[in-house]
């Protein structure tokens, strides 16, 4: 079972851990805000338990089932497994698991994805295999985050 490791009981020894869809959805956008990341850019649906053990940076998001999103923005298709696992610091998340990315005809592990503010607001995302793209920060904000990083970029 792929979700072990984000459960058993020395991972969430001390961690923060939230129930519940409201109190998860906001831990999770807080989390996101935290390290620089657009809330688009992980849009879980059904969440039943967030946590975040901070002295190891470990975080979990367990939804209620798999869930499958397409990001117009950037053409591409996703699939978020039941539990989503990452070690988070500020602009990055890595050691994923729980997400996919339609390539081609083939699902891609993504491993890990990195905010570079240097090179104009992009997240990178790497996969299993070593292979990477990245897209701009904007493709994952809705409408009202655009005006907004608009304003404050004027």
């Amino acid at each position: 079972m792929g979700s072990s490791l984000a459960m058993n009981d020395k991972v969430r020894e001390g961690a923060e851990i939230v129930y519940g869809p409201e109190e998860c959805h906001r831990h999770s956008m807080e989390l996101l805000e935290e390290l620089g990341f657009p809330p688009g850019v992980l849009p879980l649906k059904d969440l039943e338990e967030c946590g975040r053990a901070r002295e190891t940076g470990f975080v979990w998001m367990k939804q209620k089932g798999p869930y499958e999103h397409f990001f117009t923005g950037t053409n591409t298709r996703v699939r978020y497994e039941t539990v989503v696992t990452a070690y988070v610091e500020k602009n990055r998340m890595k050691k994923m698991t729980g997400v996919r990315s339609k390539q081609m005809l083939l699902w891609v592990p993504i491993t890990e994805m990195s905010i570079d503010d240097q090179a104009g607001k992009k997240i990178y995302f790497k996969s299993a295999v070593g292979i990477g793209r990245s897209f701009p920060v904007s493709a994952f904000m809705d409408e009202e985050e655009k005006k907004t990083e608009g304003e404050i970029g004027a």
